[in-house]
């Protein structure tokens, strides 16, 4: 199994709104590194959702379905979209400000490229925002 981290803005599409669709296509993306991480993905992969440009956090936890198809938005281009559903909101949302300030989540692509749509995640990083999740915003990393 492998991890991932997409990126929406709740206005757009967030959490409940995939919650809400139960599954939902992942489309849009136009982006050559982040249209390759989608083609990367698997069935039963896990997927954290993160609340970009309103919240700033990791605020679910998604599972891919469907993998890799062309992107059927794309009018021109060789696009990619997967099938994602909701798997659970998180306990607390893990903000971005707490992901900066722990050590071990330093490599994480939200931290080191915040503007890439969909990004790979180790199984280290997974499992420790996942305590974050499980501890709220108050409680020290």
């Amino acid at each position: 199994m492998n991890y991932w981290l997409v990126k929406s803005e709740p206005s757009e599409f967030g959490f409940a709104a995939l919650q809400a669709a139960g599954r939902s296509v992942w489309d849009g993306v136009r982006n050559y590194q982040a249209r390759n991480n989608l083609r990367a993905m698997k069935t039963g992969d896990r997927v954290l959702f993160y609340h970009s440009r309103e919240g700033l956090a990791i605020v679910g936890l998604a599972e891919v379905v469907g993998e890799a198809y062309p992107d059927p938005t794309a009018a021109t281009g060789d696009w990619s979209a997967v099938d994602l559903v909701a798997r659970q909101p998180l306990p607390y949302p893990v903000p971005l400000t707490r992901i900066k300030q722990h050590p071990a989540l330093q490599n994480l692509g939200l931290v080191r490229n915040g503007r890439l749509s969909v990004m790979p995640v180790s199984a280290e990083e997974f499992s420790i925002i996942m305590e974050l999740a499980q501890q709220g915003e108050d409680t020290a990393a």
